[in-house]
């Protein structure tokens, strides 16, 4: 399957630095991106998922995320070289789009699109069951609205006013997982003022049967449950092309990938298991880090968690809704969506794009509510493996991208990829052999995860391809000024 190559050139910005991207304006500021980019990696899913790792692979699972993080860092190195190149809203689907085919810029970024519109039925649910905890007087669904309705009305304001709430959002995620390694290490090491712990010391790696008390297979089965926590390192990539100085902005968020995955994962979770035996009981009934809190004898410990847990739950919240609609925005002003999705208001914010995904949110919010081991279960279920599509993609993108932007910009490449190609088809290897585990996997749902994405996957692919065998439109050209997409929501 092949494609007519897009008409920007591959090592080229579709826009001027600094100017909106066909349409969206440049509003968000530097510290924004930083605290995008750190907050990125810092998911609901570390909070809440870590203690079913942690049961499943003892200590043994800092490994699980050392592999993971390892990947991670390795597809982002890869995302970073193309986007430092071609900063745009559409990220890694543009790229796949130039790189591999229309095909699969087409397929990548409606599946990307889907994952988080589903990922927003999930988070809302999530706060709103915190929220009913702290004031019954309102349902369950009615918090879920709410917060559903405050997030949408943040992002149609402006990119600025997602930014800001995003830069505060992720700065008590990282103010509070900072605390935690800084207080929980201090206990470990036995000088922490007025805390005596009897349980906490570095022997806890060891002593509980091992390192590895259910062999080396289980570091495997960990990284299934804790793969897709990961998923958020790239959105500081799409939204570089809404910052003052894109090219600067990918720089930074890639090289400093390596040291927010080891601080924040490996630091937060060698602490957890230091803090506590792994098959301490308390870890999987009150949860990984409310367990440890609650070791120190911290008074209200599962209510400071939860307040956590729900910034970390309103920050995903946040960006899943902003990072879908810049899916949907490039996928519109590349005619693969509805040509609405690609105009914006005259604060540069696509409003349609913004709309139609908080709606399917909403329709999935429905369907948790009242079908929840069914319709939403299958939504779930059949996104879970988006991640690693995603990841796989850029890997195939990255390894032909590098060749045309040697060829037509050499100058673009700021960021690259390290042993290139080895390391790429490396990265590649390791991820199609995860999938391939996880058909292998019945315990936790791993292989029906793999086969309803595969389905998903296959559908939306039969539907790329028919489409551009049809000749469907293609926009000639992206929008690289302001007054011009401002005239057209006029038009």
């Amino acid at each position: 399957m092949t494609s007519q190559p897009t008409p920007t050139k591959a090592g080229q910005a579709p826009d001027r630095a600094g100017e909106p991207d066909g349409g969206l304006q440049a509003g968000l500021k530097n510290r924004h991106l930083s605290m995008i980019a750190i907050g990125g990696v810092i998911g609901a899913g570390l909070f809440v998922g870590s203690s079913s790792g942690i049961a499943t692979a003892g200590p043994g699972i800092l490994l699980s995320y050392a592999l993971v993080g390892t990947l991670v860092v390795l597809v982002m190195r890869m995302l970073g070289e193309m986007s430092a190149a071609n900063p745009t809203s559409g990220s890694f689907s543009a790229h796949a789009d130039r790189a591999l085919g229309r095909w699969a810029g087409f397929s990548i970024g409606w599946l990307y699109w889907f994952f988080w519109v589903v990922v927003l039925a999930v988070e809302a649910t999530a706060g709103a069951k915190i929220l009913e905890g702290w004031i019954p007087a309102v349902p369950q669904w009615g918090w879920a609205l709410i917060v559903m309705v405050v997030l949408t009305a943040t992002n149609l304001v402006s990119v600025g006013s997602y930014g800001e709430f995003e830069f505060w959002f992720a700065g008590i995620k990282v103010v509070a997982i900072g605390a935690f390694i800084v207080v929980g290490a201090l206990a470990v090491f036995g000088v922490l003022p007025g805390v005596h712990s009897d349980k906490a010391g570095l022997d806890n790696l060891t002593s509980h049967g091992g390192f590895l008390p259910h062999g080396p297979g289980a570091i495997l089965t960990g990284v299934l449950l804790v793969v897709f926590s990961f998923m958020g390192s790239e959105i500081a990539t799409l939204a570089a092309g809404e910052s003052e100085d894109p090219q600067r902005a990918v720089t930074k968020s890639t090289n400093s990938i390596i040291w927010r995955i080891g601080v924040f994962y490996l630091g937060s979770i060698l602490v957890v298991v230091s803090l506590l035996p792994w098959n301490d009981p308390a870890i999987k009934d009150q949860g990984s880090y409310v367990a440890a809190l609650d070791s120190l004898g911290i008074a209200h410990a599962g209510q400071i968690m939860n307040f956590i847990v729900l910034t970390s739950v309103l920050s995903c919240l946040n960006s899943g809704l902003y990072t879908a609609s810049r899916m949907a925005f490039s996928l519109g002003r590349r005619g693969d969506a509805p040509k609405a999705f690609a105009r914006t208001t005259s604060r540069g914010v696509p409003m349609a794009a913004i709309i139609s995904s908080v709606l399917f949110g909403f329709v999935a919010v429905f369907f948790n509510y009242k079908f929840p081991d069914s319709v939403f279960l299958f939504l779930v279920n059949s996104s879970g493996a988006v991640a690693l599509f995603v990841w796989l993609v850029i890997c195939f993108s990255q390894l032909r991208m590098r060749k045309i932007i040697q060829r037509e910009a050499p100058e673009k490449l700021i960021v690259k990829m390290w042993l290139y190609p080895y390391l790429t088809w490396a990265a590649a290897a390791l991820i199609v052999f995860v999938l391939g585990y996880m058909l292998t996997d019945t315990e936790h749902d791993g292989r029906e995860t793999v086969l309803l994405s595969l389905l998903v996957a296959a559908i939306v692919l039969v539907i790329a391809v028919v489409k551009e065998k049809l000749g469907g439109g293609r926009t000639a050209e992206p929008v690289a000024d302001a007054e011009q997409a401002r005239a057209e929501v006029g038009a």
